[in-house]
């Protein structure tokens, strides 16, 4: 079962926008393709297989409603020059459509808003999902980015993930993609799975630095409600990590990259220089974009909406000339102070101190003299984590919202 969305007031049939919030901004698509072959015993995201969609699960329909979804955008946004500066196809798994139709819904992006000259385009795929014949036909098509679910190399964790590639698969795939002409490849890593030995993480971060990556996201492990592994942690099937071994795996990560030359630029996020993901950038910089598809949510000028989650619902809205927003909210100056706090914190460059009150300010000092904030960017008017910080970074956003 997939995580809920949050509540909201109802959103505009015809999804207009205030008209405050409509000013040129840095501007983003992320595209959510929600079907996946399988589905893997850890995710709450918005996917389905086919066999849970049925007859309602033609890719058909979808690629239509995406084509009507894009046409909503742009009639909303008005007729300013609004170039799309970064595109993101996430999932689920975007390569289970053709790349010829991944293809086509970047073109109507293209007749849409236009592209920036340096668009960065990404599309997300599990290793299995992919040739290099479908590779070459992207990177000719203009993205300019891939990233792989690798998770592990081995496969006892594969196995416990319930992922579906083979060890070398996911090596393999990076390697097309090299081949193809991409030189921005990103590989998910999953650390603390039940089990997993620290030789196991170190075999992973070797094949994965090996493998020419410029970008590793690594992610501990969350067993989610509503999803199987959740169930056999319930019945005593699967024991989780101690938090405290999670905490060190971290450390182990970090000093991996960072021996490889991958500097950390987000707690979760490591690159090579000009490596770094512009799109998820954006997102913790508060910047401008629009989610297509189901259970997609998007922010525009302070406004935050979301589509509905089942493939069927939304493409039935968007066919009788409607939007699938199911509730949106209205961010107030308040709720933009205090996710700045949450996203920006968490980047290497740290929140600006501008945007704490005095009691947030004292609790970065006290932070300071607990290791967890780097004492020369205070000095600097920011807020920079420490190692020991990025490891408490969630409780520290708890103090300096105050």
């Amino acid at each position: 079962m997939a995580a809920q969305p949050p509540g909201g007031e109802p959103a505009p049939s015809d999804g207009r926008l205030p008209a405050a919030s409509l000013g040129v901004r840095d501007f983003g698509i992320y595209v959510h393709v929600p079907f996946c072959a399988t589905r893997c015993g850890y995710c709450d995201f918005n996917t389905y297989t086919a066999a849970e969609l049925g007859s309602d699960g033609s890719t058909d329909s979808y690629l239509t409603a995406v084509r009507h979804e894009l046409q909503l955008a742009r009639n909303v946004l008005g007729d300013a020059d609004r170039p799309i500066s970064t595109v993101f196809f996430g999932g689920g798994t975007p390569t289970l459509l053709a790349a010829h139709e991944l293809c086509g819904i970047l073109n109507q992006m293209s007749d849409e808003f236009g592209l920036a000259t340096d668009v960065e385009v990404t599309c997300e795929a599990n290793p299995d999902s992919v040739s290099p014949e479908s590779l070459a036909a992207l990177r000719s098509a203009g993205f300019t980015r891939m990233s792989f679910g690798l998770q592990s190399t081995s496969q006892r964790a594969l196995a416990v993930l319930e992922r579906t590639h083979t060890p070398g698969r996911a090596v393999a795939a990076i390697e097309q993609a090299r081949a193809a002409g991409f030189d921005h490849v990103n590989a998910d890593v999953i650390y603390a799975i039940p089990g997993e030995s620290d030789a196991e993480l170190v075999e992973t971060l070797e094949a994965v630095i090996d493998s020419g990556v410029d970008h590793v996201s690594a992610y501990s492990l969350i067993v989610e409600d509503g999803t199987r592994l959740a169930s056999q942690v319930r019945r005593g099937d699967v024991i989780p990590t101690d938090d405290d071994v999670a905490a060190d795996r971290y450390l182990l990560v970090d000093q991996a990259l960072a021996g490889a030359g991958m500097d950390w630029y987000e707690v979760s996020n490591w690159s090579r220089d000009g490596g770094q993901c512009r799109h998820n950038l954006s997102y913790w910089r508060g910047a401008d974009w629009w989610g297509i598809g189901p259970g997609a949510h998007s922010h525009v000028g302070g406004v935050r909406w979301w589509n509905v989650r089942h493939p069927s619902e939304y493409s039935t809205l968007l066919a009788a000339g409607k939007s699938p927003a199911q509730a949106r909210e209205l961010l107030t100056p308040e709720d933009q102070r205090v996710e700045s706090i949450l996203l920006q914190l968490r980047l290497s460059v740290g929140l600006d101190l501008s945007v704490l009150r005095a009691a947030g300010r004292a609790a970065a000092a006290a932070a300071v003299n607990d290791g967890l904030l780097d004492p020369g960017s205070l000095a600097r008017g920011r807020a920079v984590l420490t190692l020991s910080g990025r490891l408490l970074a969630d409780a520290l956003v708890r103090d300096l919202i105050d």
